[in-house]
């Protein structure tokens, strides 16, 4: 992932994450979905090159929706890849196990003149 030229900076990455979590009713799925938040909501500080994390439940109620969604901006590429490998990163996705039944991520660059 990389998207600048020789001698200009980096553009910033938006990471947008989507999960459906596991549970047999909707009371279940909401507290599922309030534990992947604040696992999630724990890196907040840890994690070099991690400049924004927002994280929010959803409340539409449709049943198609995701449960939980979580958009993050990063430095840089760079800084999302380390992210990915970071030991709290991977110890949150380890925590949540099987609690996440489904995601959807995009990651794309950041327009630096918006």
């Amino acid at each position: 992932m990389t998207a600048h030229t020789a001698g200009t900076r980096p553009p910033q990455v938006r990471h947008i994450v989507l999960w459906r979590v596991a549970g047999e009713t909707p009371q279940v799925r909401h507290c599922n979905a309030q534990t992947v938040s604040a696992a999630f909501e724990g890196l907040r500080g840890r994690i070099p090159g991690l400049l924004d994390l927002e994280i929010g439940i959803d409340v539409s109620g449709v049943d198609y929706a995701c449960d939980v969604a979580m958009t993050m901006r990063f430095e840089d590429a760079a800084s999302l890849e380390r992210y990915a490998a970071h030991p709290e990163h991977l110890r949150v996705r380890q925590e949540l196990g099987d609690l996440r039944t489904a995601r959807h991520q995009v990651d794309y660059f950041l327009d630096p003149d918006q």
